[in-house]
């Protein structure tokens, strides 16, 4: 476990959502649900959803160029380029050379990894690794998912939780404040049936008979999904703590993943952090995937809720099962 990361801070974050809002009253007219329903179950008002012809990659290029810009850096300064993401533009190649090329991110070297929501924790924490191991000066990561593309629009218990976005961090070397003090993650293989795309791999190919039992979308446990989060991020909280030789109560700030709010309002409680400690932008994009902890860390930045020397924790739980915390000295 590395407990340190030699001074490698977050530069630079930035975020991209389309312009496109559907909100609650807008899925009443195409899947049996109420506004109130999805409220009072999950704390969504509206959610952001790409047009057509926007792909994963599209999200990204967009994000990342924000990020780069409040970074103050080039695009040839990036020695490595993460995409986290569940729903790549293809099977093949990697989203992150598509948005490497297209970004002009011409000397890193890249690649997607798949963690479901959990997916730029994961980033972050690789990222971090190898910068530490590798001798890269600045790596950038990116969260990226089109949702709304996996979802099925008639399924009321899943088609509501979900939004398109994009969010990016730039990493440096070096630099002094904000920098990623620990962490935690872990996987339990055994609960990879709670949430799933059942159909398009090598497993279960895309067939008719797929597409008949509309097994190309995405399907839910939603009780399992939520026992487990709840426990699994304030256990992962806690030991990220214990790395860095914190308490729970040395928390000035926490960004957990936007999957439910109420799933983040059971952690905040076990975590006895009062509401102005919690980010919660979840009524505005839904659960953005792999995107959501980078949006959520550049709305929290640029809204002034987190100040210079607080400790701050990042925490997500997504397919896999899969899960992670990472504790930063801001």
């Amino acid at each position: 476990m590395l407990k340190y990361f030699d001074y490698i801070s977050i530069v630079g974050t930035g975020f991209y959502v389309p312009d496109r809002i559907m909100t609650n009253f807008d899925l009443e007219k195409v899947v049996d649900t109420t506004d109130d329903w999805i409220r009072t179950r999950t704390g969504i008002t509206e959610r952001r959803i790409v047009k057509d012809s926007e792909a994963t990659s599209d999200l990204a290029i967009k994000a990342g160029a924000i990020a780069l810009k409040k970074a103050g850096i080039t695009s040839k300064e990036i020695d490595l380029l993460i995409i986290a993401t569940q729903s790549p533009d293809y099977p093949l190649p990697s989203t992150a050379c598509v948005t490497q090329h297209r970004l002009g991110l011409t000397n890193a070297v890249c690649f997607d990894i798949s963690a479901a929501c959990s997916g730029s924790i994961y980033a972050l924490i690789v990222a971090a690794s190898l910068m530490k191991t590798c001798n890269y000066n600045t790596a950038m990561i990116i969260g990226t998912d089109v949702l709304s593309k996996s979802v099925d629009w008639s399924d009321r218990n899943t088609c509501v939780l979900f939004g398109d976005g994009a969010g990016a961090m730039v990493l440096k070397m070096n630099i002094k404040g904000r920098n990623l003090l620990s962490f935690d993650w872990g996987t339990d293989g055994s609960g990879v049936d709670l949430l799933k795309i059942p159909a398009g791999g090598s497993r279960s190919p895309i067939l008719s008979s797929n597409l008949n039992q509309r097994q190309q979308y995405l399907k839910m446990d939603g009780k399992k999904v939520y026992k487990q989060a709840t426990k699994m991020m304030y256990h992962s909280v806690i030991r990220a703590l214990n790395h860095a030789k914190l308490q729970k109560s040395d928390i000035d700030f926490i960004i957990p993943h936007q999957a439910n709010k109420r799933i983040i309002e059971a952690i905040a409680k076990k975590l006895a952090l009062a509401d102005d400690k919690v980010m919660i932008n979840i009524e505005n994009y839904g659960n953005t995937s792999a995107a959501s902890i980078p949006i959520a860390l550049d709305e929290a930045i640029s809204q002034g809720k987190i100040k210079d020397g607080d400790i701050v924790v990042l925490t997500a739980f997504g397919a896999g099962l899969t899960w992670g915390s990472i504790v930063i000295k801001w």
